[in-house]
């Protein structure tokens, strides 16, 4: 009985897959966000393997802390007093609402009443933290002056959110973090901002333009700031609360704390992540050295794909290398895009949509690309030689279908 139990557990597959990722997205929601670096799968397989000090101090032989682990790195490089890490940066933004500003007002831009992913509203999280939305300013302007008037006996908390999944242009306005920064002190209220997309260096090595960092809204007087662990800091998903000890103390006293900690697997990538940047090793972090992947060595790989297409799939389809574009991601610089290749099929013998829906089932890894003007269009940023592989076994099993259909 035991025997057959365990053959039919084992014929259960997970419909956790790999995929290979040739959308033109880097930092891609759906497909789990950023890659780890090795470094980041070591520690957590580490962790995974053994028993850990996750809250034990080995030295005193008493309870420790979880946020010991992350929390100087952390400070090293944001230059905060104090910081704690919960699971996502929406849990991060409603923890922090709840603690500094519950049953009171928080002025925000009605240009920064953002919405990322499907169901985080920030009008909605503020309602369900207990804070009170005031909304100041219009869609594109919003000064200083609307800040200053709306502030009243009840306000806790004046709030900057990057809008970092869309981009406002044309007439507009905004205020400066560090003038926002200035009025709080001035009138003795909290200043938070949430940063979202959570890049700890200056991109422009990369050739995009320079994302908001935590340590500059440190350094300008911010007291509370959060961000993403999974986007451009490309670590686990988990979300950085930094800042003023006092608060971050506050914060961790939440019982709501519990309900959104992270366990050791996540400790584990993260500290790993974080040791890169003070290492001076971010280059090697996956979805950073994909976005500095130098054009030639897309080209190379791009060039080495489409030649072998042609011959898998000669008769089915035509296959080229287009010029193209990459995007970040996940809410990260949203209207930026960086210069890529582009492998191009244009089928023959069925639909475009048949062809990338046999791409996607035809073999043990989906290869997912998209549809554009009646092509199926793969860019060739994300992928490696181990990738171009499973590429090349989808097409092959894909031939053998559509001749064998043909034949028929």
């Amino acid at each position: 009985m035991s025997s057959d139990n365990t053959r039919r557990d084992n014929s259960i597959g997970s419909s956790l897959r790999r995929v290979v990722n040739v959308t033109g997205t880097v930092i891609h929601t759906n497909f789990g966000r950023s890659i780890l670096s090795l470094e980041a799968i070591r520690s957590v397989d580490r962790v995974c393997s053994n028993y850990v000090s996750l809250e034990y101090d080995v030295e005193s032989g008493q309870r420790g802390h979880r946020d010991r682990i992350t929390e100087e790195l952390i400070k090293k490089l944001v230059g905060c007093e104090a910081a704690t890490v919960v699971n996502n940066n929406a849990a991060a933004v409603l923890l922090c609402l709840n603690t500094l500003s519950r049953g009171r007002e928080v002025i925000a831009s009605r240009g920064e009443l953002i919405e990322i992913g499907g169901s985080f509203r920030l009008p909605e999280v503020m309602q369900n933290s207990g804070a009170i939305l005031r909304e100041v300013g219009t869609t594109n302007r919003t000064y200083m002056d609307d800040y200053r008037k709306a502030i009243n006996e009840n306000t806790a908390m004046l709030l900057k959110v990057h809008t970092s999944n869309y981009r406002i242009e044309g007439s507009t306005w905004s205020a400066d973090i560090e003038e926002l920064a200035a009025l709080g002190r001035e009138f003795g209220l909290l200043v938070m901002e949430d940063l979202g997309s959570g890049a700890l260096i200056d991109l422009n090595q990369f050739g995009l333009p320079k994302e908001p960092m935590a340590k500059d809204s440190i350094s300008a007087g911010v007291d509370i700031v959060t961000f993403s662990g999974d986007k451009l800091l490309g670590g686990p998903q988990a979300g950085v609360i930094a800042g003023r000890r006092d608060l971050i103390d506050r914060i961790r006293s939440n019982p709501l704390m519990r309900c959104v900690r992270v366990g050791k697997m996540t400790i584990a990538a993260l500290d790993a992540t974080l040791r890169l940047y003070i290492n001076g090793m971010e280059r090697s972090i996956p979805p950073l050295a994909c976005l500095a992947r130098p054009i030639h060595e897309i080209d190379a790989i791009a060039e080495e794909v489409s030649v072998k297409l042609r011959k898998i799939l000669d008769g089915l389809a035509t296959v080229s290398v287009e010029n193209g574009a990459s995007q970040v991601g996940s809410g990260s610089l949203p209207v930026e895009s960086i210069g890529s290749r582009y492998v191009v099929l244009r089928p023959t013998t069925v639909s475009v949509d048949r062809l990338a829906a046999l791409f996607r089932v035809a073999s043990d890894v989906p290869v997912i690309g998209h549809i554009h003007e009646g092509r199926l269009v793969m860019d060739m940023r994300t992928v490696q030689h181990e990738d171009a592989t499973y590429i090349l076994k989808a097409a092959e099993a894909i031939s053998g279908r559509l001749i064998g259909s043909i034949g028929r």
